[in-house]
């Protein structure tokens, strides 16, 4: 688990770390903000079209060779980052991280179903919830760090040499835990998927980068391919009696519940993580080791109260964690979409330092308590559906981030009197920020809507510990 944990973090780390950077590339490689948002939503849209795939690996493959495999596309992937001269050579590294991160994640849950028993599911989801959450928040913290002292280049060859350090402890100790069934892989299905996700989430990341918006004829076509392969993707599942995706999971109410409470942490979570590190350094004018140092709070907050909230579940279940949760993230977005240049540090550390608790305590209990409804078989279908939404989610999420605040800034900028002063360029992107945090709040009510629905599900205890 230590293997898979410290790989699984780099993985996540990357969702965000980049995020400190986004200004020194924008002026490095001369690209806009829906440019240079794809090094993110690119990476998240790749987990989201390939852990699918990977759920079906995971029946073909042993634990050790997918392990060695992920950590090794991973590792070159972090190097052609790290050597990048282009935005095209970056952009491709980053993509060849997300396909190692694609084939650890689903292992890193089935892995975790198998070796604990079902009363210790709770402590070991939120192992498992750590790496999800931690890993996105010392991001930008360890990311500020590198680029006050040394350059962006820098966030990759940390991520490399880390996961060597993984890549060597795994080869020692890992052992093969799941069974080898070798079903069928559809190639028509993940073709229909990789359409589908892919082109809904090309279309709402492109809606940003013209002036016509949401009736740009890319934005329109992609997203009619999307939806329609999407619907024949569902289509297709549900009548194979071995499906890429098994859509049966979902007959199961708290494993959708779950599902949906993850997607809607991750569409939150992700966009308030693009947003608030670009406000600080572009609004505040804050320096990205400050920035980094900022969200630090937050970071520790939540990995120590991760392990008590696991413990927290197995004693008392599921609601009395995740309405609260969102009720705190609720707040928490509300307060941060009305940031002006008047907020004050002290401010943006308490609020980030409450979304990443509020987060943590709906992520892991929706979670565990979903996944707990599944009979054993279906593990590595729910592991996979649930950690392919999740990544879906999170390149929808920071997209439509985008979008709005994009949309906002060239309205704003329409009305102002001098275009071209800095000021009135300021005063834009705060409204435009305002305006995409206000949609990662919209995001986080509907989820309190659906955690009123939660209900814990009981599990029998294991006959060994």
């Amino acid at each position: 688990m230590f293997s898979l944990m410290l790989a699984g973090i780099i993985g996540t780390f990357n969702e965000t770390a980049i995020n400190i950077a986004i200004s020194d590339l924008i002026n490095r490689f001369a690209i806009t903000e829906s440019t240079v948002q794809w090094l993110s939503s690119g990476y998240l849209l790749t987990l989201g079209i390939l852990v699918p795939l990977s759920g079906l690996l995971i029946q073909w493959f042993t634990t050790r060779q997918l392990f060695l495999a992920s950590l090794i596309i991973s590792i070159v992937g972090s190097a052609i980052g790290g050597m990048a001269g282009s935005f095209e050579i970056l952009l491709i590294g980053r993509i060849l991280q997300a396909v190692g991160a694609s084939l650890l994640f689903p292992l890193m849950f089935n892995t975790a179903l198998i070796i604990f028993p079902a009363e210790k599911r709770g402590s070991a989801m939120s192992l498992v919830t750590l790496v999800f959450t931690v890993g996105p928040a010392i991001g930008p913290t360890i990311s500020g760090l590198l680029l006050d002292k040394l350059s962006w280049h820098w966030i990759f060859w940390v991520s490399l040499m880390t996961l060597l350090i993984a890549l060597l402890v795994g080869a020692t100790y890992i052992k093969n835990v799941s069974p080898i069934t070798k079903p069928r892989i559809d190639l028509y299905s993940l073709i229909l998927s990789t359409l589908g996700f892919g082109g809904v989430v090309y279309a709402v990341s492109t809606v940003g980068e013209s002036d016509h918006g949401w009736s740009n004829s890319k934005v329109i076509v992609s997203l009619i391919v999307g939806i329609i392969a999407l619907i024949l993707f569902v289509f297709r599942q549900l009548n194979m009696k071995e499906p890429l995706m098994n859509l049966r999971t979902l007959k199961n109410p708290m494993f959708v519940i779950g599902t949906l409470l993850v997607f809607v942490c991750m569409m939150s979570e992700m966009s308030a993580m693009f947003i608030l590190p670009m406000f600080m350094i572009r609004v505040l004018e804050i320096s990205a080791l400050k920035v980094g140092l900022i969200l630090l709070p937050g970071s520790i907050l939540s990995a120590v109260f991760s392990p008590v909230i696991g413990t927290l579940f197995d004693k008392f279940g599921t609601k009395f964690l995740v309405v609260p949760g969102l009720l705190l993230t609720v707040a928490s977005l509300w307060f941060f979409s009305s940031i002006t240049m008047a907020s004050t540090i002290t401010l943006i550390v308490i609020l980030h330092s409450c979304l990443m608790i509020g987060v943590l305590m709906v992520w892991m209990p929706s979670q565990s308590n979903g996944l707990n409804q599944l009979p054993a078989e279906m593990y590595p279908d729910g592991t996979a559906i649930m950690t392919t939404l999740q990544q879906i989610a999170g390149a929808l999420g920071l997209a439509v981030a985008v979008s709005v605040m994009t949309s906002r800034v060239a309205n704003f900028m329409k009305d102002v009197p001098n275009p071209s002063d800095p000021t009135n360029t300021k005063l834009a992107l705060i409204a435009g920020m305002q305006n995409a945090l206000l949609f990662a709040m919209l995001i986080a009510v509907a989820g309190l809507v659906l955690g009123v629905f939660v209900r814990r599900v009981k599990v029998a205890k294991s006959d060994w510990s």
